[in-house]
């Protein structure tokens, strides 16, 4: 899950991108309005954390401006008035939630999770290709019925790979999901992450190079598409071991 968080507080911006990078996702930061607004029109966030009071362009205009851009992305406004008026105000600006300052941060993660869910398609139950299954929600790999451990990002590449269903995701993509802004487009990072990932998983590899245009798993799909085809319906969840995120 890709999130931007506009919150002119520096130290409490840091600890909400500190907290939901260790949830698993890729955060960015902007400190006003105007860079909140730069960042969401050339990146497609799922998710907004918005303070509605920002130096800059206000977080009301910034919330209408995500809103007409037509994507996607889902807006979580942040307040510190816990007026009922002002959560009325902030929804009919077309914001998709409101939590109201002091918050408690599971509940925060909570919601900018369901937010999430609303602003991607529905995530199969479990993602495979030949003898490797991915649980997204488990967020749990197994290969053989072995649980296998990863790394975020190794975990988070796998997942884009294997929803990809087969097609070819160029690195640039693979930053676009996996990484943020901090992440250096030229960097040898997704293609240090694919070579960990195919030591990890094993052979035979799953893992294809396609030159000049990216990575793919062949035959890559869901249990639910394994049950179609055999004119049944989707078995259980794989192994109850678990591989852990490191």
């Amino acid at each position: 899950m890709r999130v931007l968080v506009v919150e002119d507080e520096a130290p409490l911006a840091e600890a909400i991108a500190r907290g939901l990078r260790r949830e698993g996702m890729a955060v960015d930061v902007a400190l006003d309005g105007d860079d909140g607004h730069e960042k969401a029109s050339v990146t497609r966030y799922d998710v907004v954390v918005l303070d509605r009071d920002l130096p800059g362009m206000p977080g009301d205009e910034l919330c209408r401006e995500i809103v007409r851009s037509g994507e996607l992305t889902r807006v979580l406004m942040l307040t510190a008035s816990t007026a009922v008026s002002e959560r009325v105000e902030g929804l009919s600006l077309g914001a998709d939630d409101y939590v109201a300052k002091p918050f408690a941060f599971p509940e925060l993660v909570a919601r900018v999770r369901a937010l999430g869910r609303r602003a991607t398609p529905a995530a199969p139950p479990v993602l495979t290709a030949g003898d490797i299954e991915l649980d997204p929600s488990r967020r749990t790999v197994h290969r053989g019925g072995e649980p296998v451990d990863l790394t975020r990002k190794e975990f988070g590449v796998l997942e884009v790979l294997l929803s990809a269903g087969g097609a070819v995701v160029s690195s640039e993509d693979l930053l676009e999901r996996v990484w943020d802004e901090n992440a250096d487009p030229f960097t040898t990072t997704v293609r240090v992450t694919v070579m960990t990932l195919r030591k990890k998983l094993g052979e035979p590899g799953v893992i294809e190079t396609v030159v000049g245009s990216g990575y793919r798993v062949p035959g890559a799909g869901s249990t639910e598409d394994a049950a179609e085809e055999a004119g049944g319906t989707p078995g259980a969840r794989g192994s109850s071991e678990s591989g852990s995120l490191t």
